[in-house]
């Protein structure tokens, strides 16, 4: 099975109303090491701010960039590594986090996150940034994945070649 065919087939299946009841137990944890860069151009976008709307701006950055590539997955790789505060853009419900009394609108944040992952996009979440702050991490959206640092991951990402980039 190719890429785009898997691609295809997540996303078919996570549309499948048990199978999403299924899934709501915490993300894979991910060793960055195990990264690769698997296509000709491939991109770290960095995510450790608050604000929604520049969360916002970055979801539209990473469409626009996928759109010179044909929304190919073949032709780009997109990551996106959270720490610090940009988790909670990744998050299903905000009780009991520093960020519970903020007015997130996280059911549209998450539709576009999850429309972006049938392109190929990867949402990697920093385990320190969750262990700190006491997050559970079952309360991640199931497209995301654990790495043990999201510095750490950026660095290694960097360093097999993935551009680096932060909506500013």
């Amino acid at each position: 099975m190719n890429r785009r065919s898997f691609f295809k087939l997540t996303a078919a299946m996570g549309s499948i109303p048990v199978l999403n009841k299924l899934a709501y137990s915490a993300p894979a944890k991910v060793n960055p090491v195990d990264l690769k860069k698997d296509t000709p151009i491939a991109v770290v976008y960095h995510c450790d701010f608050p604000q929604e709307a520049r969360f916002s701006a970055m979801l539209t950055n990473i469409g626009n960039h996928l759109s010179v590539y044909d929304n190919d997955p073949f032709k780009i790789k997109i990551v996106v590594v959270a720490h610090g505060p940009g988790v909670k853009f990744f998050m299903k419900d905000l009780s009991g986090s520093p960020w519970e009394n903020e007015p997130i609108n996280i059911p549209e944040l998450a539709r576009r996150e999850k429309d972006l992952t049938l392109y190929g996009v990867e949402y990697y979440i920093c385990n320190i940034t969750l262990t700190r702050l006491r997050l559970n991490p079952d309360k991640l959206y199931d497209f995301t994945k654990i790495v043990p640092s999201g510095v750490g991951a950026i660095g290694e990402l960097q360093s097999k070649g993935f551009a680096y980039i932060k909506v500013q």
